[in-house]
């Protein structure tokens, strides 16, 4: 039985009638609980990119960039668990791996632009977050931190930007930042300097 089916029986045992819900929830987090550094990344401009272009002109662009980005993520020890359009989530077991492999990415797409047309630039954003999620399969995760990361990387990261969630940022204190914001109303975040 997979990890899926299992977090599927355990899940029906939390909505039964009179279910121990306190109960069910910790045996699922010692299940399926650790703690990881989430990474979401997605690509500036692609849908304006499809308007003005056309859909190969997107397909190529994510190609590109997940051959950049998909060695790094493993050369730095994280695991991509999806490619959904433009956007990778990836998880790794340390902060400083997962912040490693951020610059890396940041620094390839610097590398590869140099002598492409501007509608051809490769510019990421990037999310970064760390703590407690649930891990499936080794194939899917699900936490706050992974909202977290994917709010950041996709709807507030601007173009080589590198942004972080104050538990990550508390994680690799060898590192400078500055604030950048609130997630979620209650949740400071913060953006990678240098």
């Amino acid at each position: 039985m997979s990890d899926a089916d299992d977090l599927k029986q355990m899940m029906a045992q939390r909505r039964a009638p009179g279910a121990d819900r306190a109960a069910t929830d910790a045996a699922i987090h010692a299940r399926f609980g650790c703690v990881q550094a989430v990474m979401f990344t997605d690509l500036v401009g692609v849908s304006r990119r499809v308007e003005e272009f056309g859909i190969l002109h997107f397909l190529q662009l994510i190609e590109e960039a997940e051959d950049l980005f998909l060695p790094l993520i493993a050369q730095h020890g994280g695991t991509c668990l999806k490619r959904e359009g433009d956007s990778l989530l990836a998880v790794f077991n340390q902060a400083p791996q997962a912040l490693a492999c951020a610059r890396a990415m940041v620094a390839a797409t610097h590398a590869a632009n140099p002598g492409r047309p501007p509608e051809e630039f490769i510019e990421v954003c990037i999310g970064l977050g760390l703590g407690q999620v649930l891990l499936i399969d080794g194939a899917d995760v699900w936490g706050a931190e992974v909202n977290a990361a994917s709010k950041l990387g996709e709807d507030t990261a601007r173009g080589g930007e590198i942004l972080v969630t104050e538990d990550f940022r508390l994680a690799v204190p060898h590192d400078s930042f500055m604030e950048h914001g609130v997630l979620f109303g209650t949740r400071p975040a913060f953006r990678l300097l240098g």
